[in-house]
């Protein structure tokens, strides 16, 4: 069964940090690219981070505050968030896509709150 299952969200101050991990089930994660996407309450969800074999791109938004990476032996994506702003308040989705077949799959997503 191809599942993925994200973990790491939380309250946290402005200025803080967590870091979600996005863990695979039932399909090789080497051969996808793994995005993070977030969305906020009324709005449309969007693309925070994306890698494909090494290194990432950031929307405008992140740039220098989130980093992502990844382990395609523990089956793992990670997004690292800093500094983070109440701004970067939702929920955040773990997305694996391989253009080569058109399989797109999505996480349950996890709840991030960023509040004093």
């Amino acid at each position: 069964q191809v599942q993925l299952v994200e973990s790491g969200g939380g309250l946290v101050q402005p200025g803080g940090s967590l870091r979600l991990s996005c863990t695979a089930s039932g399909f090789s994660l080497s051969s996808y690219v793994m995005s993070w996407y977030r969305q906020a309450p009324g709005k449309e969800r969007e693309l925070v981070a994306i890698i494909a074999n090494t290194g990432g791109n950031y929307a405008d938004s992140v740039k220098g505050r989130f980093t992502i990476s990844r382990d395609n032996a523990k089956k793992t994506v990670y997004l690292q968030m800093n500094s983070l702003k109440p701004e970067d308040t939702a929920v955040y989705y773990c997305n694996a896509r391989q253009y080569a077949f058109n399989y797109n799959y999505w996480g349950q997503g996890t709840q991030v709150t960023v509040s004093s």
